[in-house]
């Protein structure tokens, strides 16, 4: 089995201002197109606002970001950009989506969750309890305004919408899915891949994965299983292990140390293998919290990780 390996690019970069940020995203982008990575993907998050004593709390947003980044990637490879569905409106979504697949030949990623967090979600004027309808609701009139037919929905007072551009390559969607079985179902149901946290051990994609899995052969689909993991890779192996444990010990994203990926290449090879064992058919490697040129260089040595796996 041949396992892919493609970057998500931290977007947010607090304490900086947002020209810092947006260069050091640009700084990785390219990296990660001369370490001939298989895909580049952008995260989403909303009303942010400041951090600590007001100091910016810079969360860089995926659609304007990722057609400047384009550029630097290619056409010939696919990129794409994760949506908290329960916070975009159908239509705005479906013509980002035709408008950026404009930009590149490669198929096109759509990356789905389904959000969190009251701060953000009443930031956006968008209700909690609903995120779950909200999500099939979004998947399915997208896909259908992507595909180019016209789509009505009542209850968010939708009426005959339809967008162009639309994409003219395909668009692989990878559906974000918990430990809840109406999640998994609905990966199998309605994407093309299931896309896991990188909060879950190898035990948990083991299990999550099969039972996805189980869904597909319900449902007549192909599966494909993609897990992301945060990723430290440097020269220096103890250096690496002791950052990652540092940013364990303060709580790093809510992971435990179990979970996240350090060391020199030969080592971040190793800790990544077991996805070749569970069925993983994608890694989507995130830079952890590290100073902006220990995370190029991280992401330059995502080619040799890649090339190891391989």
């Amino acid at each position: 089995m041949s396992m892919r390996i493609g970057l998500s690019v931290t977007t947010h970069h607090p304490n900086v201002s947002g020209r810092i940020a947006a260069q050091r995203v640009i700084n990785r982008t390219r990296a990660a197109a001369t370490a001939e990575l298989d895909h580049l993907t952008l995260g989403d998050k909303h009303s942010v606002g400041n951090g600590a004593s007001n100091s910016p709390n810079v969360y860089l947003q995926n659609v304007p970001l990722l057609g400047r980044l384009l550029a630097e990637w290619g056409p010939d490879r696919p990129a794409g950009l994760l949506f908290l569905l329960p916070l975009w409106h159908p239509v705005l979504m479906a013509e980002q989506i035709g408008t950026l697949a404009s930009l590149t030949d490669a198929p096109f990623i759509v990356q789905t969750g389904v959000g969190g967090g009251a701060r953000q979600f009443e930031g956006m004027g968008a209700a909690l309890s609903t995120r779950g309808q909200r999500t099939e609701s979004t998947i399915r009139a997208v896909q259908a305004l992507c595909a180019g037919e016209s789509v009505s929905l009542p209850d968010q007072g939708i009426v005959e919408a339809s967008v162009a551009p639309r994409p003219e390559q395909p668009v692989s969607w990878w559906i974000g899915a918990g430990d809840v079985e109406v999640g998994l179902d609905r990966a199998a149901r309605l994407g093309d891949a299931l896309y896991l946290s990188p909060h879950w051990n190898w035990t948990d994609v083991e299990r999550l994965g099969s039972a996805y899995r189980k869904r597909c052969q319900v449902h007549g689909t192909n599966s494909r299983v993609v897990v992301r993991r945060d990723v430290f890779v440097a020269d220096n192996d103890k250096a690496a292990v002791r950052r990652a444990d540092e940013l364990a010990t303060a709580g790093y994203r809510g992971m435990g140390r179990g979970v996240l990926v350090a060391g020199d290449p030969g080592r971040v090879a190793d800790l990544l293998a077991p996805a070749i064992e569970h069925q993983v058919d994608d890694i989507v490697a995130r830079t952890m919290a590290v100073a902006a040129d220990d995370a190029v260089r991280s992401v330059e040595l995502l080619g040799e990780i890649r090339r190891r796996l391989q």
